[in-house]
């Protein structure tokens, strides 16, 4: 049975409902790590329920880094002003946009990737494996692709304040906690440099 003070620790971790947090540990059988790991696929699961909502408010915040060298923006839509307004939604914009300072993805999800640009990452990656065995080629080409698609999707890149989660599951899990669909709408970045 999980004692108070790990359900506070979980629900301060991860910002998810008190009994949500009970559950998960129990599950768990007490492991904090195994605990966060089935609200991670929890949170996606909610998020998936809730991805053909309407998308009605949101909240466009800019970061700026020291120096002011890079600035970023994100636009995070959400269903109503009631989530629009919250300070941690506003938090979590804040996060986002500082994540895309620090990491410069070039587009927010993978349908936005252009087929041009896939057309000349595959050929660069095809004559990369030119020199490898057939039957493994493919599997190298697509594997490189793959690579070179999560280093430049913002939803699919390693959170930058927590590398164990990407900006999807960070995303994933502000929908179980709001109980609201939550996306990236618009995402801009500006260097000197």
């Amino acid at each position: 049975m999980a004692t108070t003070e790990e359900i506070k620790a979980l629900r301060d971790d991860t910002g998810v409902s008190v009994m949500q947090c009970k559950k998960a540990l129990e599950e768990a059988g007490g492991d904090m790590d195994k605990a966060k790991v089935i609200l991670r696929k929890q949170s996606a699961a909610v998020a998936a329920k809730k991805s053909d909502r309407a998308l009605g408010a949101g909240i466009a915040i800019a970061y700026v880094h020291a120096g002011g060298s890079v600035a970023s923006s994100v636009v995070l839509g959400c269903e109503s002003d009631f989530v629009a307004k919250n300070p941690e939604f506003s938090k979590l914009a804040y996060d986002i946009a500082m994540h895309i300072a620090a990491m410069n993805p070039q587009f927010v999800r993978r349908e936005d990737v252009q087929e041009d640009d896939l057309v000349a990452a595959r050929a660069v990656f095809e004559n990369e494996a030119k020199d490898k065995p057939e039957n493994i080629r493919a599997k190298i080409v697509e594997g490189k692709l793959d690579v070179y698609l999560k280093e430049r999707v913002l939803l699919e890149q390693p959170f930058v304040k927590d590398g164990d989660k990407t900006v999807r599951q960070l995303i994933d899990e502000a929908v179980q906690k709001f109980g609201e669909k939550i996306d990236v709408v618009k995402m801009a970045r500006l260097s000197v440099k």
